[in-house]
């Protein structure tokens, strides 16, 4: 199959190369190559490519920017998807899409499943709803060709995230305060891709198969707190200068962290219906993270 990968350069993009290269030639744009903000440009690159599949890994992940500037929010994580799917369903090709927890409210303590109805409560949330909502109206009539995949706090040895933020932190204060009533778990951008690319090697071998909304995430839960602790104890066990410790990490509330946009105590997803619709076992989400702090411990990583 050929492929059209857009955010390229993100985590995401980055390990989808990789792991979408053994399925057929891909096309990765990243955002030099395609803004996909910009409509003009996004048509054409869809345009351009005789694809059977498009990979949409690009979005606008800036929770609090989101809030400033909710027009770009929407141009990126809702009017591109809507137009891939507009692309994607005239030619008959295969939509891949990336959403998030960040869809739900966060109430509860259950883990939130396909089926409960989603409610944000902030605009980065709202922006990927819409996206999600445009590709399915659109794709369904046409053959649900499609694959949206939530997911929850995504890490990778490259990029910006929570993991390489603490390692930084740790590195350079001898304290530090991390959120303790927010629940998720981690999952790395590896598994992510690897995931979607047994998914798509599944929906290509059967023609007549639709796709559908699903949730991926490692396995298991923990907050920001305790996530922080196991990935300083690690680190530290693994040769890391830090000043910090697992030890100097103190809890503390979402309320005691203000921040522009609200964020849901409850990320946790039921991922039972991927496991079970493409018989999938995703692992502890400690065997990710721990393989990432490995790779970034060699030299020069």
């Amino acid at each position: 199959m050929r492929t059209l990968l857009f955010g390229a350069s993100g985590q995401l993009g980055w390990e989808l190369q990789r792991a979408l290269a053994p399925l057929g030639p891909v096309t990765a744009l990243d955002r030099a190559a395609c803004d996909v903000a910009d409509a003009a440009a996004l048509r054409h690159a869809l345009r351009a490519q005789a694809a059977d599949v498009i990979v949409n890994a690009s979005a606008l992940t800036a929770v609090d920017r989101a809030e400033t500037e909710r027009e770009l929010a929407l141009r990126i994580n809702a009017q591109a998807p809507q137009l891939m799917a507009e692309e994607a369903a005239q030619r008959g090709a295969w939509l891949v899409h990336y959403s998030t927890d960040y869809v739900f409210d966060g109430r509860g303590e259950r883990p939130w499943t396909e089926d409960d109805a989603p409610a944000p409560i902030n605009a980065y949330g709202e922006s990927k709803l819409a996206g999600e909502q445009a590709i399915q109206r659109l794709m369904q009539p046409a053959g649900g060709r499609y694959l949206i995949l939530r997911t929850s706090w995504v890490y990778a040895a490259r990029g910006g995230n929570f993991a390489r933020t603490m390692l930084r932190l740790a590195a350079e204060r001898e304290r530090l305060s991390v959120v303790a009533d927010q629940f998720g778990a981690p999952t790395g951008a590896e598994l992510l891709a690897d995931v979607s690319a047994h998914l798509l090697r599944a929906v290509h071998a059967t023609p007549a198969r639709r796709g559908g909304l699903y949730h991926v995430a490692a396995a298991g839960e923990t907050s920001w707190f305790e996530y922080a602790r196991w990935l300083l104890a690690r680190a530290s066990g693994m040769g890391w200068p830090l000043r910090a410790g697992a030890d100097a990490v103190a809890p503390i509330a979402t309320r005691d962290y203000p921040t522009p946009a609200p964020r849901p105590l409850n990320s946790r997803l039921d991922c039972r219906r991927v496991q079970a619709d493409f018989d999938l076992y995703l692992p502890p989400w400690q065997q990710g993270v721990e393989r990432m702090l490995a790779e970034l411990s060699r030299p020069g990583a």
